[in-house]
């Protein structure tokens, strides 16, 4: 994937103009294209679920991340996860993908996976889970998302008491997926490791999971 870029990004001041459908104050781009132009105190999650944006566009912190194009090996490891996760789940739990998750007030981050509450669940027409009915997060680390996923978004889930975490990255020299498990520790309230798994995720929280990974060269 590219770069990643979020709505701190600001063009000159000669640019703006002001929005006149909704009162949000845009950046014109040299293309032409708009920028909306972040609050002083950025973005809540009542502005993020108003304004028209990009797909899997996250609010973190108050600012708005723009994702890049997904590589293979992303949509193919969502594929694989999704596939394993549902192969097993019982029925007061439900799996997920690429679906909002308020955190905070200006945090709404999009998982690839969640592993939620069946009562979380309010409609067809639902845009977002609460942290409180996710007991899964799982993300897939992309050039463009180390950081986050290494580090911004996991200390998040944490602090949103978030029981599980999962971080899949690409290793080896044949690009192969490795997965890194978290549970949430209450007394430290941050996670720790469960496992570094290769060929195998086989965990008997948040439920029994058996998911070969091997799978992945068949794809």
């Amino acid at each position: 994937m590219g770069g990643t870029m979020t709505a701190d990004a600001r063009p000159d001041a000669q640019q703006r103009e002001p929005d006149s459908t909704d009162g949000w104050t845009e950046h014109r781009q040299p293309d032409g294209s708009k920028w909306p132009m972040p609050p002083v105190d950025g973005y809540t999650v009542d502005d993020y679920f108003a304004l028209d944006l990009p797909p899997h566009t996250e609010l973190i912190d108050g600012s708005l991340v723009f994702v890049s194009p997904q590589r293979a090996f992303h949509s193919l490891l969502m594929f694989l996860l999704e596939k394993g996760l549902r192969h097993s789940i019982p029925e007061h739990l439900r799996v997920r993908r690429e679906m909002a998750v308020v955190l905070g007030p200006r945090n709404a981050p999009e998982p690839d996976l969640v592993v939620i509450r069946a009562e979380g669940e309010t409609g067809r027409r639902q845009t977002r889970y609460e942290a409180a009915d996710v007991v899964l997060a799982v993300e897939v680390v992309s050039p463009d998302s180390e950081d986050r996923d290494r580090d911004t978004k996991p200390h998040k889930y944490a602090a949103a008491g978030i029981p599980h975490f999962w971080r899949v990255e690409m290793a080896g020299d044949h690009d192969r997926p490795m997965v890194c498990t978290y549970d949430y520790d209450p007394v430290t309230k941050v996670y720790v490791s469960t496992g570094v798994h290769h060929d195998r995720v086989k965990l008997p929280l948040p439920y029994d999971i058996d998911i070969d990974l091997t799978e992945f060269d068949r794809l």
